[in-house]
């Protein structure tokens, strides 16, 4: 795929129907945050993501893609598991897990995609932290979603916030643009040099997605061909929103 060629401006009309897209994923995701509790399978999750998706007349774009095809609507990915996650009626959460879920909308023709961490019951100081350093991380990046600069300056701030506070950023994920397509261009990296990449204009849309590991940056895919863990085993983390370029603020369509 030539990143470029895929990028897409929105006029205002697809923005509006790209917000509504988002909201529905931001509704599906609550929904899933609500019962995040012990006992709990990610089969229940996946089952309870799809109901709303129904009820709004949408589908995940998730669901049968890539090679093989993904089975499910949303991902969940527990501790040491960073992304693409394939939920189970065998894998139960358990008290102190930290859980990302990642959730993709389709709405007339518009995709919104976003993710969460979140904790289980109590969870430890370091996985408390690992989630708020990782959502500084992405409210860092989205505050650079502005005209005249670039995707480099995206990347970088994700990578200046995670790193300067210890942890590490995944070389192998990124974010992305995203449109009528899930993945559309921009790429964007989780680390990056200000000043450089994709100049950022209004009607531009991009699915910010910072990928934060404990221990290392290196990841390996679990025999199952999707699922991405941390290659020392340490906790991940994962958060995400569809975010559009304005001619002033910041434009987050997946939220509430």
């Amino acid at each position: 795929m030539s990143w470029e060629r895929q990028i897409h401006i929105k006029s205002p009309a697809e923005l509006e129907i790209m917000r509504e897209a988002g909201r529905i994923n931001a509704t599906v995701l609550a929904t899933v945050k609500e019962l995040l509790q012990p006992g709990v399978t990610t089969a229940d999750l996946n089952a309870a993501a799809e109901k709303v998706l129904r009820k709004h007349g949408c589908t995940s774009p998730f669901k049968n893609y890539g090679h093989p095809p993904y089975p499910a609507s949303i991902t969940v990915s527990i501790n040491q598991e960073l992304v693409h996650g394939i939920p189970s009626k065998k894998r139960k959460l358990k008290a102190g897990d930290i859980v990302s879920v990642d959730c993709g909308t389709i709405y007339n023709g518009f995709v919104g995609d976003s993710a969460f961490t979140a904790g289980v019951g109590e969870i430890s100081s370091k996985a408390q932290e690992l989630l708020e350093v990782t959502e500084g991380a992405l409210q860092a990046a989205i505050d650079k979603m502005r005209p005249g600069n670039r995707t480099g300056d995206i990347s970088a701030a994700i990578q200046q916030h995670a790193e300067s506070r210890g942890y590490f950023v995944t070389r192998e994920y990124t974010g992305h643009g995203v449109g009528r397509q899930m993945h559309e261009g921009p790429q964007v990296p989780n680390y990056g040099v200000a000043g450089r990449g994709t100049p950022l204009r209004p009607g531009l849309t991009i699915a910010i997605e910072p990928m934060v590991l404990v221990g290392t940056s290196a990841t390996r895919v679990l025999s199952d061909r999707w699922t991405v863990v941390s290659a020392d085993g340490s906790l991940t983390a994962h958060f995400e929103h569809s975010v559009a370029v304005t001619e002033g603020d910041p434009l987050v369509l997946t939220v509430l």
